[in-house]
């Protein structure tokens, strides 16, 4: 039996409005999410993705029983081939290096593994399956080796994007070729040289186009109507266009654009500093290069501290101010230390959480929420005290963080150099005798002898603790 405590409203991208989650199955939620092109390391803009559908997917996992999330990886593109021709290596050891990376940066950000990440190449047949029955129905013809898209027979191309005629053919991203019915066009399969990766198929040698991949490989795992399609924003036209113009042509309802993806969420764009990531300003920030200068947990807050939606600009502030609240959270974790919990006990998050999360993935007021819990703990009692520590980890849970030691997070009982800890306690068991003797002028020398030694202390209300500067 399905109990939900909270109605989820997301923004439909289709719609251009928020509206009541209505699933198709309560009983089995199935969402999918396009993945990154492997050929170089992920950026910031990539980790958006994974992180946004990871909060929507956890989310979506306290409200209903089962949840399916696809997230697929590209294997085969132009870009692929271009660094394995410059690097002369198969394009697969391209391919399999940089999805290894990928998983490995998105995991150290508490991203989860999807339940299925398809690859592009492992469903070959099934795109050309799908191009063969486009063919076949009119909306698809081969001209020169390629299979393109014929736009004009789906009446609502451009419904997503919510783009005129002239507007499609300008922001097409593939380029206007003579053999094209019409310029809005898009290739299904394009022709391989001999020196080219690509696939036997009824139109020759070649491989698939870039929006063929995504359709297949969510009819193939998820099956369809699914419940949610989601990404970046930039891929709202013309892939996610594209999409359902070969979806609903093919498999589903040429009359129903619903018929491919019930709802469909996108995620805002990241810029640095003000300005977007580009080539040509050299500002493209890699997770492998951030991981190495911030923990996994504060590059995902930060990237969780706008919402979804809207523009975040990444900058030195956002990182302090993610940083800054996951002390304080951390902090008072450590002084709670004491209070057990059980496993039943973080199960549930607040309901004030659980309903910013329900309103479109509010994440900027579920952080809001979650400071008025920081204040001064002295005064609290013990079960407000535990209520605190539930609140906390349980949020922490849907959130994806504090998923750390405290005391480890603080770097507290921990040194840099080669002092013994013993040492260290040897020496505030000292000034802790002269302050009780009220030998100040001695308490506060042991202190600055201890910072002399890169130890910063700290007295707190259950003793005194010690970090590294």
């Amino acid at each position: 039996m399905v109990q939900i405590v909270q109605s989820l409203k997301i923004h439909n991208t289709l719609s251009g409005k928020k509206e009541e989650f209505n699933p198709l199955n309560p009983e089995h939620i199935k969402i999918y999410a396009c993945g990154p092109t492997v050929y170089n390391f992920a950026h910031i803009g990539n980790a958006r993705m994974a992180v946004v559908f990871d909060n929507l997917v956890r989310l979506l996992r306290y409200l209903y029983p089962k949840v399916t999330y696809v997230s697929n990886i590209t294997d085969i593109d132009d870009k692929i081939i271009d660094a394995a021709n410059t690097l002369n290596v198969p394009f697969k050891d391209i391919t399999e290096k940089y999805a290894d990376i990928y998983n490995t940066d998105m995991a150290k950000l508490g991203v989860l593994i999807p339940d299925i990440q398809p690859k592009a190449t492992e469903y070959i047949p099934e795109m050309i399956e799908l191009i063969s029955d486009l063919i076949n129905k009119d909306h698809a013809y081969e001209r020169e080796g390629h299979v393109l898209f014929d736009v004009l027979s789906y009446p609502n191309y451009g419904l997503l994007s919510n783009r005129n005629r002239d507007e499609q053919i300008a922001g097409s991203r593939v380029e206007i070729a003579p053999f094209k019915k019409d310029p809005a066009d898009f290739v299904l399969w394009k022709p391989s040289s001999k020196d080219q990766p690509g696939w036997d198929s009824p139109w020759g040698f070649g491989r698939p186009g870039w929006h063929t991949e995504c359709s297949a490989m969510s009819q193939k795992t998820l099956g369809l109507p699914f419940d949610i399609h989601g990404g970046g924003r930039d891929l709202t036209f013309p892939h996610h266009e594209n999409e359902i113009a070969q979806s609903c042509c093919s498999s589903a309802d040429i009359e129903n654009p619903n018929s491919y993806s019930n709802y469909w969420m996108h995620n805002g764009f990241v810029t640095v500093n003000s300005e977007k990531m580009s080539k040509s300003l050299n500002n493209i920030l890699l997770v492998d290069d951030l991981i190495k200068g911030y923990s996994g947990e504060v590059l995902r807050l930060a990237l969780l501290s706008s919402h979804y939606r809207q523009g975040l600009d990444w900058n030195d502030g956002i990182l302090h101010q993610a940083k800054k609240l996951l002390d304080k959270m951390y902090r008072i974790l450590r002084d709670l230390e004491n209070i057990a919990l059980s496993e039943a006990d973080l199960i549930n998050p607040p309901n004030n959480i659980i309903e910013a999360l329900c309103d479109d993935l509010n994440t900027p007021k579920v952080l809001m929420e979650l400071n008025t819990l920081l204040g001064d703990i002295s005064n609290k009692t013990d079960d407000e005290k535990k209520n605190i520590k539930i609140s906390l980890l349980s949020s922490g849970n849907i959130l994806g963080i504090l998923q750390e030691d405290p005391s480890s997070w603080l770097k507290i009982g921990i040194t840099k150099n080669t002092i013994e800890p013993e040492a260290i306690d040897k020496l505030i068991e000292s000034r802790n005798k002269a302050r009780a003797d009220k030998d100040f002028k001695l308490a506060d020398s042991i202190r600055d002898q201890l910072r002399s030694m890169g130890i910063e202390i700290e007295d707190t209300s259950s003793g005194t603790i010690w970090k590294s500067i």
